[in-house]
């Protein structure tokens, strides 16, 4: 039976701007597909593989704005654990470390808390979010004016200077919207003060805990993949190659995504929804907020689709292009294209 894909309880945020006449109450926002994209491009380079996407995918939901303070960091580690494995690939050490630095969406125009945790892996330490340029820099989510717990970065003593900066780019906040990976390609680790390195080399138990609990409740859930062209093209090799005891479950896997992307193709912004469903509107990648979908888009060229999961029974959501979505059908042994009528 076809049903919505549904994730964690996370709430999309709509790009919007801060007006100073109006009340701090403005959602601002970003493609978060984006925050990763570099990384999991460099891990794809690295021979990370089917390894390199999971871990992008639960890194950029932690941009979210009903992700917890810490959640970033521990997804920043994992890309880092990934990248150790990986001869400590320069390129994804470097990319996780700006993607940690990432301002995350607010819900209302004020500036998110820090996470107060010291990070498993030492590259991390001293890093911190930066925040949007349209975020109230005084007052932080929850009403926190500055000073409070969670409105100073983790191994700091005073506030900020300038507020909503971070060692990446240290004269202040960012555009809103904008990515970082796009405005530097350095993570500033020069930036980084005496006082804001005081992170250990390696996390409490409970830290590892909670960097495992929040990794394991992400790949649990279906997995909602806002990804390139070459990590879809590098799963549909995977398709092509598997043995025939995954065969059965890979053609069901792929008549399920045609079913999805015809149901998709019958939505709408306005069509009522559950909160968390997730789907794929006007080409680009949707969610559930109040009982209406959120539309994220995707990146330029790409399209959104429900895509045929290569390992295991089910299926994902994925950015990438139709020619691409296609292919995965096709290697599955479904026909009829992306819908199944073609």
């Amino acid at each position: 039976m076809v049903q919505f894909t549904s994730t964690l309880l996370v709430t999309l945020s709509a790009i919007a701007m801060h007006a100073q006449s109006a009340p701090l109450n403005k959602r601002i926002a970003q493609v978060i597909a984006d925050s990763t994209a570099k990384w999991e491009q460099a891990c794809l380079a690295a021979g990370g593989a089917e390894k390199c996407n999971p871990v992008s995918v639960t890194a950029f939901t932690t941009l979210l704005a009903a992700a917890g303070p810490c959640e970033q960091q521990d997804s920043a580690d994992a890309m880092i654990d990934l990248a150790k494995t990986l001869n400590n690939d320069a390129d994804m050490i470097k990319f996780a470390q700006i993607f940690a630095q990432q301002p995350r969406n607010t819900p209302n125009s004020q500036a998110v808390p820090y996470c107060q945790q010291a990070p498993k892996n030492p590259e991390l330490n001293g890093l911190f979010q930066c925040q949007f340029q349209g975020a109230d820099q005084q007052t932080f989510v929850g009403g926190l004016k500055v000073g409070a717990a969670g409105t100073i970065p983790f191994g700091h003593s005073a506030p900020l200077s300038p507020l909503g900066s971070c060692p990446a780019n240290p004269t202040g906040p960012i555009a809103d919207g904008s990515q970082l990976t796009d405005i530097t390609s350095d993570p500033g680790l020069q930036n980084i003060g005496s006082s804001s390195s005081s992170g250990s080399s390696g996390s409490s138990s409970s830290d590892d805990n909670a960097a495992s609990a929040t990794t394991a409740a992400v790949t649990s859930t279906t997995e909602a993949v806002a990804t390139s062209t070459a990590a879809a093209a590098s799963s549909t090799t995977a398709a092509a190659s598997s043995g025939s005891s995954s065969g059965s479950f890979q053609l069901q896997n792929a008549k399920d995504a045609q079913a999805l992307n015809a149901k998709f193709a019958t939505l709408t912004a306005d069509s009522s929804c559950n909160d968390g469903d997730m789907a794929c509107i006007d080409s680009g990648f949707a969610q559930c907020v109040g009982g209406k979908f959120v539309n994220m888009g995707c990146g330029a060229t790409l399209q959104c689709f429900a895509l045929p999961l290569v390992n295991k029974p089910g299926t994902s959501l994925a950015c990438t292009t139709a020619d691409d979505a296609a292919a995965r059908m096709a290697a599955a042994g479904a026909t009829g294209g992306i819908t199944g009528s073609d």
